[in-house]
């Protein structure tokens, strides 16, 4: 970066180089032989822009007040500065009126940051509290940064846009994934984009095609209980800029270019990069938050205000909801998501509570909104979009979400919930199990959706690991100060009889039987498997099942379990290769049921063709047809807690049922790659609370 044109000991006021510059792009915009900047402000009555000599100066170099006839069109305020070039630290003043009760909330004391800030300096000095006290917090706000998006080298790389009938999906969290000392990494590269690069290989080797990375949207990691960090990072700042403090670079621009190289790297394997987005609220909280941006840019336009506006409306829990479907907050969405598929290469958004983004400027839900523009945008077209279908007010939209939107993929809630009450023992929940399995035809019932558009998971990142699912029967969420009445309550878990850790060996071993029967649930059902950070390995979280507060080895994947749970590993690695060589896990259409011709399910139970749909029942087997390929599968799933012997159909002519997984037995099995036994029986002793899977193989000439 070169030095400013201006130098000053202590902020100046000096129009001499100003120029009126152009109210489009919005943001910082590197043009020829300087940058132009332009932010909205509607009821803003001044703004000034402060460049800053270094990020981490206290105060400005230079302050330029913006001329409100000279630098301003309409409501956007703008001016080009010669001479400025990508890295150069900058912030905005702006002035109005302080009438919270009009919804008003301008602040000339606290620096602002740009809403289409690129990157963001000065985040090791922020304090959250400077931006809520009274008084001027320059030294310790949060910065914006030039960004020249032109200035990488992306070689060959493209997005890869791999269909979902072919994606698994690995939900992770970036300083997670490598910060604890165990990773094997240099300190320096713990927690941070380059971080993740280096664990490429393990995830190339599980067999996953995405990672989804929780947020990487600049966010406030100090809004959280006080003393306890925000750990998870849903609490989005800067829409634009990937969170600084997951950069091992700490120059101004070291964090984008790291999160590209990041990106370059993964699509090298073949694996995409997926961004949990925060669009349903801020960092900024409600009425007692600090001001950061929005609020002190236009807080009416970029929140939705109470009917006493000095209030927020909060469908988020969060303190207050971003106003997503005003026009200019929607265009800043469109833009973000443009922006992060076009300049950092991402193949795909998962929408945090997006049956949020479907309020209106009242908060009242609307068929048409900003989502439906980003549904139709051609931009995004082959770009991953997936909905979390619900908010924190009551709006559920499971299945309706998508009907309105065809390129709309869903978190399927009931997927989660209906395959732990059945691994669980739930009476009657054999029949939900049924419609899960097929892709839940029951929720998604358009008939030219993809089963694939159903995202189905049985943890993720907020609720139990894998492991305390099977572990505890309650949450253990003391360490996160508010006496564990934060977190879900229902969580449909079960301790295998011992409540957290036990040296019981029958309970232990049940445990990782019962992990092995969700794995193996999870990737024999119609739809887009996704698993946790960690559940290959039986990573805990000691019962903790709110974990956003906990920036410590109880959230961080620990990479002991690599070898200590080697088995497990294998396991879930070979039964996503083997998942993923079937075209039966790779539909496009809904599966045909019986009665008709040609179906690909055809449902037992104990005895043939007689499946057992009651409240007292707990299993269900299937065959699971694809002629084509001339794949043939033959699934019994046993909840019950003593064994069932199940009769099993003849195989296709020519071949003979070989066992591929068997959850009771030590190893699992998985010996699919020329080496599965054979099953000579015509029944099949299914061990209490167990998984099987046979395959019909062609019979082995023995002829020389």
């Amino acid at each position: 970066m070169s030095p400013l044109p201006f130098q000053a000991e202590a902020p100046i006021l000096d129009v001499t180089a100003q120029r009126s510059g152009l109210s489009y792009p919005v943001g910082a915009t590197v043009r020829p032989g300087g940058v132009n900047f332009c932010v909205f402000s509607k009821h803003a009555t001044a703004v000034s822009l402060l460049l800053y000599a270094s990020p981490e100066a206290p105060k400005p170099a230079l302050t330029i007040p913006l001329d409100p006839i000279l630098n301003k069109t309409n409501f956007y305020w703008h001016t080009f500065i010669p001479g400025l070039e990508p890295g150069q630290v900058y912030g905005y003043r702006a002035y109005g009126p302080h009438e919270p009760e009009q919804g008003l909330r301008f602040d000339e004391h606290k620096v602002l940051l740009d809403p289409y800030a690129r990157a963001i300096a000065n985040a090791d000095n922020y304090k959250r509290l400077d931006a809520i006290k009274p008084g001027d917090n320059s030294a310790t706000a949060l910065r914006s940064v030039v960004v020249d998006p032109k200035q990488y080298d992306w070689g060959e790389d493209t997005p890869l846009r791999i269909p979902y009938a072919d994606t698994v999906i690995y939900e992770m969290h970036v300083g997670g994934f490598t910060r604890n000392p165990n990773s094997g990494l240099a300190p320096e590269l713990r927690g941070t984009y380059a971080g993740v690069v280096e664990k490429i290989p393990y995830l190339k080797s599980l067999g996953v095609t995405a990672v989804e990375l929780m947020p990487v949207f600049h966010y406030d990691e100090h809004d959280a209980r006080e003393g306890l960090p925000n750990y998870w990072g849903y609490s989005t700042i800067a829409f634009m800029a990937p969170h600084a403090r997951y950069s091992s670079r700490k120059e101004p621009l070291g964090a984008v270019n790291e999160f590209r190289d990041m990106v370059k790297a993964l699509h090298k394997e073949g694996i995409e990069v997926i961004l949990d987005v925060v669009f349903n609220h801020t960092a900024e909280g409600n009425e007692y938050g600090p001001t950061l941006s929005f609020k002190g840019w236009d807080n009416p336009i970029y929140y939705i205000l109470d009917e006493e506006p000095q209030h927020y409306k909060d469908y988020s829990g969060c303190g207050n909801s971003f106003n997503v479907n005003h026009p200019i907050t929607g265009r800043l969405l469109i833009e973000c998501l443009r922006y992060w598929v076009s300049e950092m290469h991402v193949d795909g958004f998962r929408f945090d509570l997006a049956s949020a983004l479907t309020r209106d400027v009242k908060g009242n839900p609307e068929e048409v909104g900003v989502l439906w523009t980003v549904d139709t945008d051609p931009f995004l077209a082959g770009t991953k979009l997936i909905a979390e279908p619900w908010d924190s007010s009551g709006l559920y939209q499971v299945g309706d979400f998508v009907y309105h939107r065809d390129w709309f993929a869903e978190w399927n809630g009931p997927f989660r919930d209906d395959v732990r009450g059945y691994v669980k023992g739930t009476a009657g929940s054999v029949k939900t199990l049924g419609a899960r399995l097929l892709g839940s035809p029951d929720i998604y019932k358009k008939l030219s959706r993809e089963p694939s558009r159903s995202i189905n998971f049985i943890t993720c990142h907020d609720g139990f690991t894998l492991n305390d699912l099977v572990s505890y029967d309650e949450k253990h969420n003391e360490e996160n100060g508010e006496d564990s009445r934060d977190g879900a309550n229902f969580n449909q878990s079960w301790n295998c009889g011992v409540e957290g850790p036990t040296d019981d060996a029958e309970v232990n071993s049940l445990r990782l039987k019962q992990v092995k029967n969700f794995l193996t649930v999870l990737f024999v059902s119609q739809g887009t498997p996704m698993i946790l950070m960690g559940d290959e390995v039986r990573r805990t979280q000691n019962g903790n099942n709110n974990a956003y507060c906990q920036d410590n080895a109880l959230s961080w994947f620990d990479w002991s379990l690599v070898d200590k749970n080697a088995h497990l590993l294998h396991f879930t690695c070979e039964l996503i290769a083997w998942s993923q060589s079937l075209r039966l896990f790779r539909q496009t259409q809904l599966l045909a049921t019986e009665p008709c011709d040609n179906a690909h399910i055809i449902w037992h139970g104990v005895e043939l063709n007689a499946p057992d749909w009651g409240a007292g029942s707990h299993s269900i087997a299937f065959e699971l047809v694809e002629p084509e390929a001339g794949e043939r599968l033959y699934i019994a799933l046993n909840a019950y807690w003593e064994e069932l012997i199940f009769h099993l159909p003849a195989p296709a002519p020519g071949c003979k049922w070989h066992r591929i997984v068997d959850t009771n037995l030590e190893h699992g099995c998985i010996l699919h790659r020329g080496n599965s036994p054979e099953h000579e029986s015509t029944t099949y002793t299914v061990a209490a609370r167990s998984s099987v899977i046979l395959m019909a193989l062609p019979l082995v000439s023995t002829r020389g």
